[in-house]
């Protein structure tokens, strides 16, 4: 199943608005890369663990 990490979850002063979704390794690198460069994190296992708790399930786009 996708996943997907949504910033508004996490309000900042940047008021970012990105959403990342796909398979769970491909979410919680490209989202660890943007908590870092954009959001200012440190990153590493700690960062990755955090997002990858936070992540929810995509729910499925019927057409």
């Amino acid at each position: 199943m996708r996943k997907v990490i949504d910033c508004r979850d996490y309000p900042s002063e940047s008021r970012c608005t990105l959403t990342i979704s796909g398979e769970e390794e491909e979410v919680v690198r490209a989202a660890s890369e943007h908590a870092v460069s954009v959001h200012g994190h440190a990153a590493g296992p700690e960062l990755r663990e955090q997002i990858r708790s936070a992540l929810k399930n995509e729910m499925p786009q019927h057409a």
